[in-house]
């Protein structure tokens, strides 16, 4: 009976390396992170920009990223990656923006009420809006309050236009904000007593 040739591939053979697969064994790393569970929240990258340390031997570059993460249903939250390659970076930002999602209250249409965020020389000023007026905001902004799942609003801008403040300002303006029932229980009062 003639030898089976040695160099005949695998028959399970991965599409990326020699190694047959690895029966009862985890999957090898590349796999494990495409295999994301859908948690429903999404993400949207802001602002990715390359940044320099000057140290004794010369220059260290390395990847800064800023991303927003939010499920669309009032929950919203942003943080940043550093890492010497692009992935990483804005992997380590989702992975940060995810964590710090917060809840943010919301009325029917809109947000129940005018505010103001701050974060260093950036301002944002965040205004109702009736239904049908839409989303009325830029850049990062608008990245924000479309994952916070905010449909009709009025914002402006003022100072510092820096992606990371605004970005910043925003949610400190959403994170301000309060419902009718939370302020009616401040107050002592009925929800009809506060909205009259």
């Amino acid at each position: 009976m003639p030898e089976a040739n040695k160099n005949t591939p695998h028959e399970n053979k991965r599409p990326f390396g020699d190694r047959p697969p690895r029966d009862g064994k985890r999957p090898p790393r590349r796999d494990r992170m495409d295999d994301k569970p859908d948690d429903g929240i999404k993400t949207k990258m802001v602002q990715i920009r390359r940044v320099t340390k000057v140290v004794k031997g010369g220059r260290n570059m390395r990847f800064s990223a800023i991303v927003v993460a939010g499920d669309g249903n009032g929950s919203v939250g942003f943080g940043m990656g550093k890492a010497a390659e692009v992935p990483e970076a804005i992997r380590k930002a989702e992975q940060a923006a995810r964590k710090n999602m917060e809840k943010v209250a919301l009325s029917e249409f809109s947000i129940p009420h005018e505010a103001i965020g701050e974060f260093s020389a950036s301002k944002v000023y965040l205004r109702p809006a009736p239904e049908g007026t839409g989303l009325i905001a830029g850049g990062s902004v608008r990245a924000v309050l479309e994952l916070a799942g905010i449909k009709n609003i009025t914002t402006k801008s003022y100072g510092s236009r820096n992606p990371v403040n605004t970005v910043k300002a925003t949610v400190m303006g959403l994170y301000s904000l309060r419902s009718p029932e939370k302020i009616a229980a401040l107050r002592g009062k009925t929800v009809e007593d506060i909205l009259s």
